[in-house]
């Protein structure tokens, strides 16, 4: 019997179950000048009926209360974090130092373009950074995140269609494609058309040749694959959806495998999205935020979302200044109020400028080695045995294994694996994902990460491997050492429990 772990015992409270009434978390002096009714300040109709119910309580509680509340999640801080095409690197604090400053940080979101000619530089050079990234000539940062950027695309990809008189119906995208995927198809009006895949991991050519026609939009692709694998026939499959007059749209997903060594534009896409809050080490996880700007070629530039930062060039001598233009009559319109989450940007510009090109071309051979090295470890002993590599062959930033013989020979399934994981001090990899490797697990873990954490991780797969030939209840009832043990997540998920009774 394992002992119960510190917190395991322990309901987890809301800051409003904690409130007393006549705490307080300080106690300011009288301003020393009159104070006049709310009602003379503020519109009676607009004024509560009664105060706001807000807990009272006093600092040390405060503090205490959202440390032990962090303390019940795996943060990346903790260990390693080898989330399988969601990038979890370690992301440099140089980059909230400089997001803090006063100037970047007490930035009101409405002020006019000309007393925010910092802010609005900064994006128009994050704009271009990210053009020179992609090797495509135009960008907006208005999407807030992957699948928002996947939504613009194909509502760029419809509003360029529409301009040619076309009313297309399909879009491809492999079976190994993100979920959000062919949600975002469906959002934008579109019927999802699923390719297969080889036996190399790449794009089936003969069923993607069988299904182009001219009623196809678009393919979404990912360069690298969530397989971890780059695809071998991108040229020619660019070259069959412009044939049909489609777009190629980029998932920025597995970016940073390839910074500095090849571009989406140069492979033929028109469309990338690109995930600031992965590649570009924008702290992620928990719902945001996170930002997902575009990147587009010239043919698609005039559909971009308006506003878009510009760069006007000076008169008489004088320097440039930088504006928001709306004169843009075939925009897909606005996709966000205001311009986008402008703390990521400030992290992800810190990011790119303080390693620059060498240093984003490096930051992805590390992460290209790391996952080969963690491979190569894992195709030894008993993970070699029971956790083969699904397409074994050369990988780029992550690869992806079959449980299947653990599940038949040793009796627990990935999830077990993946619990038992937490107990010795890693996050799961990705689990069940992509669909089409049975019991996957997909691990990536980037280039922050040293070789004795890498051999750690794969130590740890070892053992609990070799414990399972013995005794697998003990995974299959893993975690045993986390603030929570194993949930519900059926029910978590059709059932969840997002409101706090207040009486």
């Amino acid at each position: 019997m394992i002992a119960e772990a510190p917190m395991q015992g322990e309901r987890a409270e809301t800051i409003f179950e904690k409130s007393k009434a006549g705490r307080r978390a300080a106690v300011l002096p009288d301003a020393g000048v009159p104070e006049p009714p709310l009602e003379e300040l503020i519109p009676a109709k607009l004024l509560r009926a009664e105060p706001p119910r807000r807990p009272e309580i006093a600092e040390p509680e405060i503090v205490r209360h959202y440390n032990r509340l962090s303390r019940r999640n795996f943060d990346l801080d903790t260990g390693l974090y080898p989330l399988g095409s969601c990038t979890m690197k370690h992301n440099p604090r140089l980059n909230e130092r400089v997001a803090a400053l006063p100037g970047h940080a007490g930035l009101h979101p409405a002020q006019e373009p000309k007393r925010a000619q910092g802010a609005l530089e900064l994006m128009w050079l994050l704009q271009e950074s990210l053009a020179e990234i992609c090797g495509l000539p135009h960008v907006s940062l208005q999407p807030s995140a992957g699948s928002h950027g996947e939504l613009a695309g194909l509502l760029l990809t419809r509003a360029f269609h529409a301009d040619r008189g076309e009313a297309r119906t399909k879009v491809l995208a492999p079976d190994t494609s993100h979920g959000t995927n062919p949600a975002s198809v469906t959002m934008a009006g579109y019927e999802i058309v699923k390719v297969a895949t080889d036996e190399r991991g790449g794009v089936e050519m003969d069923d993607l040749r069988a299904k182009v026609d001219d009623e196809v939009a678009c393919l979404m692709l990912t360069n690298p694959n969530t397989l971890g694998l780059f695809d071998e026939n991108i040229a020619e499959i660019a070259a069959l959806i412009h044939e049909v007059g489609g777009t190629l749209y980029y998932d920025g997903a597995n970016l940073n495998a390839v910074m500095g060594h090849s571009r989406p534009g140069d492979m033929g896409f028109d469309i990338v999205h690109v995930n600031l809050h992965k590649s570009f080490s924008q702290p992620h996880g928990g719902g945001g935020p996170g930002a997902g700007p575009i990147a587009v070629s010239e043919r698609i530039e005039p559909f971009l979302p308006r506003p878009q930062v510009v760069r006007r060039e000076g008169d008489n001598g004088s320097g440039p200044t930088y504006d928001l233009d709306f004169d843009r009559p075939k925009s897909i319109g606005r996709l966000r109020g205001f311009q986008g989450n402008f703390g990521v940007f400030v992290r992800s510009g810190t990011y790119i400028l303080s390693l620059g090109a060498d240093g984003l071309a490096e930051a992805s051979e590390t992460a290209v080695l790391n996952a080969n090295y963690l491979k190569a470890r894992l195709a030894q002993g008993r993970a070699g045995k029971y956790l083969p590599v699904a397409f074994d062959r050369h990988c780029m930033h992550e690869f992806v294994l079959s449980g299947k013989p653990m599940k038949k020979e040793l009796g627990i399934a990935t999830l077990d694996l993946a619990k038992r994981l937490l107990d010795f001090g890693f996050h799961p990899p990705t689990v069940y994902f992509p669909l089409l490797v049975e019991e996957a697990l997909m691990v990536e873990p980037t280039e922050t990460e040293t070789k004795e954490s890498l051999d750690a991780f794969a130590e740890a797969i070892e053992q609990i491997l070799t414990e399972a030939e013995e005794d697998p209840e003990k995974a299959k009832q893993a975690p045993h050492t986390t603030p929570v043990r194993r949930l519900d997540e059926v029910k978590a998920t059709r059932k969840p429990v997002v409101r706090q009774p207040l009486d």
